[in-house]
């Protein structure tokens, strides 16, 4: 289990989030790496996963995509292989991920996770989002600096870069280390010697993808249908006019698309998709029936989340005698009201054992739904 040390949630949230960076020394004591350079490098071979191998050699940068049948023969110069969501494959990176719950589940993006030989890099850049970089097995020099009006360069299609900035922190970052970086600092790491790197990064959508999204599930569910009225407009002296009252209608017409309970429905959706890889292409299995994992609840089986699974609700579901619903990956699962306490324990934990029983008015509920879950992908008996 990973815990960060040497570090208040609550100053970190009123002082660093998305104002300035935080250096934050052993803030994992003893610090173990949830997978080495080969498991990573194997992942890289399979199919579903995002990698890529990002070098520079003779001053010339090189981006190569995964997946590879030889990925050293890309290992030239200095060179970083990265491989993205490795969260979702592997469960002790998921652990390692969960350790920054403080920030809500629904702002989660991945881990992507580095390794790199000596000098490797990227090159100094911006990101548009937060992240938290942990360092794993040896050393690698941060640089931050503050926002500011950088020259762009692109040394390649797909790498940009910025020109040099001031450091604001300047450190040789040791197992267990973590830095945190909000968005549109510069900040540039270089590897010291061979190294394992953890990023923690945030998801940020844009008010264009959040339009896009909801017009897609407008359409998918034929929402909004109705048409614009005007039952009360009058002679205007240039018929190419459009009347400010006008304007503000068809501006009302959106403002009730976002306003109703299809929008808080539609983001739920949005926010709980997580973009994982499909593992019932990989392995197929038959689904549980409610009674098989009942007799499995029954002799104490234990129930594991799986990696990169996360779950997440809408806070105020307070209307009496109202379902609590819960989303994961875009699904919608509906419980009885009095079942939200017990129902929210069991997303938040990995693992789950009902050892000492059911409450017994969602025993039959809770069965049903556990069903579902698995049979989703979303839990597995161990």
């Amino acid at each position: 289990m990973y815990q960060i040390k040497n570090f208040d949630v609550d100053v970190f949230l009123s002082e660093y989030w998305q104002k300035k960076p935080l250096l934050i020394k052993q803030g994992f004591s003893h610090f173990q790496d949830p997978l080495d350079e080969h498991e990573l490098a194997g992942l890289a071979l399979e199919e579903n996963i995002d990698s890529r191998v990002i070098s520079l050699k003779s001053k010339k940068w090189q981006v190569a995509h995964g997946p590879f049948e030889d990925i050293n023969q890309h290992c030239k110069g200095a060179w970083s292989l990265l491989v993205q969501a490795v969260d979702q494959h592997v469960p002790e990176a998921d652990e390692l991920m969960r350790a920054f719950s403080f920030i809500p589940h629904w702002r989660m993006t991945d881990l992507m996770v580095s390794f790199s030989n000596e000098s490797a890099g990227v090159g100094p850049h911006i990101d548009q989002y937060d992240v938290f970089i942990v360092q794993g097995k040896g050393t690698r020099r941060w640089q931050i600096g503050l926002p500011g009006d950088y020259s762009n360069k692109v040394p390649h299609p797909e790498l940009k870069q910025i020109t040099e900035f001031e450091p604001i922190i300047d450190e040789a970052l040791q197992p267990g280390d973590i830095i945190y970086i909000p968005p549109h600092h510069p900040h540039n790491g270089v590897a010291l010697e061979y190294c394992m790197n953890y990023s923690v990064g945030f998801r940020a959508p844009s008010a264009q993808e959040l339009l896009s999204s909801f017009s897609d599930f407008s359409l998918e569910n034929n929402l909004f249908t109705q048409r614009y009225l005007d039952q009360k407009i009058t002679p205007r002296k240039h018929p190419s006019s459009i009347k400010l009252q006008e304007i503000a209608q068809f501006k009302q017409m959106l403002h009730q698309a976002i306003d109703s309970p299809n929008c808080s429905q539609w983001l739920a959706e949005y926010l709980s998709t997580n973009n994982r890889a499909n593992k019932d292409e990989e392995d197929p299995s038959e689904a549980y029936s409610m009674e098989e994992i009942s007799e499995l609840l029954a002799d104490g089986q234990t129930f594991v989340r799986e990696p990169g699974i996360k779950p997440i609700f809408i806070e105020s579901q307070e209307a009496e005698n109202s379902d609590f619903i819960f989303y994961i990956e875009g699904q919608a699962f509906h419980c009885p009201a009095n079942t939200a306490e017990f129902v929210q324990n069991f997303l938040n934990s990995a693992v789950f054992n009902a050892e000492n029983g059911l409450p017994q008015e969602i025993c039959l509920f809770f069965r049903q739904t556990l069903t579902t879950l698995v049979n989703s992908g979303y839990w597995f008996p161990e």
